[in-house]
């Protein structure tokens, strides 16, 4: 097994947590660095490192080849440099204030032309060395960034400040985890226009990024000096449609242990709402994970399974906000302090991160940034050190 290199010490108080296998991120970083070089890998680890672990996961992605990390929010940032990160943070939005970016060395995102005079305003006051910023150019996503007729003025505007210096220039793919679709390949044209017209008018020498992790594995025009890679870091991957595309391995896991076990007869119902009742005798068991821990209610109506003792067994009413109850079946042998994997691989069955996503209809960044911070993260890793 793994060794656990890191835990917040506290699961003995409760039997509930999330293994996250450092070797299989590291893996994860090493290959998409071989996959997009000569480009740069920016490994994102905003929303807490996608429920992973910031700190954890960016120290394990820059000790495999990644050269950037991205985060959200400036205390995103604040927290990997009070940790004693020193590498490239991008910032990915403009902030309300720039005190904490550059206070912390962050990367700063700009688009609008407010924001590029306050950030030229609070360099000039802080003094020091111009600032390295990263133009968004909209191109078709609609959420933020400057729209490509409007780039060339935003770059004057950035250059024209001796406190700035445009650093890069970058716009981010909507459906490049649809693979036939042929909106990609038109928004790349779109984007290729916008650094030709910055290039032909001398704004300077800048970086090109617009890659995602869908763009990384089926886009190789888009992999330019840079890639954001966010899901297939943590080995998921980006859509259905990219299942079977890419080497990657899942790093996250979420486990418990039996804390009660019951007899129940046949016709008998549990749970809030008493909603399924039992067809046979059987035996159930309770496990102290819910929906306050990220576990969604609805994962019994989608009919979820986790595995104990190797078997997939169904959930045996709805889920509460501390525990669940699992059918064991009749006869089970189950017992107090057995183990129940609720996401991950348990002998020779897994239930992967997609099951939970496919039966809720949703996507899974929604299931791992869903797990709550009263989750215990336990950190494995046969090859990174502490």
């Amino acid at each position: 097994m793994p060794e656990a290199l890191l835990s917040d010490g506290v699961t003995h108080l409760r039997p509930a947590w999330a293994e996250v296998d450092l070797d299989a991120v590291a893996a994860n970083v090493a290959a998409l660095v071989a996959l997009a070089a000569p480009a740069e890998v920016c490994a994102v680890v905003k929303a807490d490192g996608y429920g992973h672990g910031a700190l954890a996961v960016a120290r394990a992605a820059l000790d495999a080849g990644a050269t950037w990390l991205a985060v959200a929010l400036p205390a995103e940032g604040r927290a990997l440099r009070d940790a004693g990160i020193d590498a490239r943070i991008l910032l990915l939005s403009e902030p309300d204030s720039w005190e904490e970016t550059l206070r912390c060395r962050l990367t700063p995102t700009v688009h609008r032309p407010e924001a590029i005079a306050s950030l030229g305003a609070a360099v000039r006051s802080i003094g020091g060395d111009p600032v390295g910023v990263h133009l968004k150019v909209d191109t078709g996503m609609h959420r933020i960034g400057c729209p490509p007729g409007e780039a060339l003025a935003r770059a004057r505007a950035i250059v024209a400040h001796p406190g700035l210096r445009l650093e890069a220039v970058y716009t981010h793919c909507p459906v490049a985890d649809e693979p036939d679709n042929p909106f990609t390949a038109r928004q790349a044209e779109r984007f290729d226009a916008v650094v030709a017209e910055l290039r032909g008018a001398g704004v300077g020498d800048f970086l090109v990024h617009a890659a995602n992790s869908a763009a990384t594995l089926v886009h190789p025009s888009l992999r330019h000096d840079l890639v954001r890679c966010g899901i297939a870091v943590y080995g998921l991957e980006p859509s259905p449609a990219l299942r079977d595309v890419g080497d990657l391995r899942p790093a996250l896991s979420l486990k418990s242990r039996v804390s009660h076990v019951q007899h129940v007869a046949a016709g008998v119902a549990v749970s809030y709402g008493l909603r399924r009742p039992a067809p046979g005798d059987t035996v159930l068991a309770t496990v102290p994970l819910g929906y306050a821990d990220g576990v969604p209610r609805r994962l019994f109506d989608a009919g979820v399974e986790v595995l104990v003792g190797g078997r997939r067994c169904r959930l045996a009413g709805n889920v509460t906000m501390d525990q669940i109850l699992v059918d064991c079946g009749p006869g089970s042998s189950v017992e107090v302090g057995d183990e129940v994997v609720l996401l991950g691989r348990q002998g020779d069955e897994e239930v992967p991160v997609r099951d939970w996503a496919d039966r809720l209809g949703t996507i899974t960044y929604e299931i791992v940034c869903g797990l709550s911070p009263r989750v215990p993260r336990v950190y494995l890793s046969r090859t990174i050190g502490t």
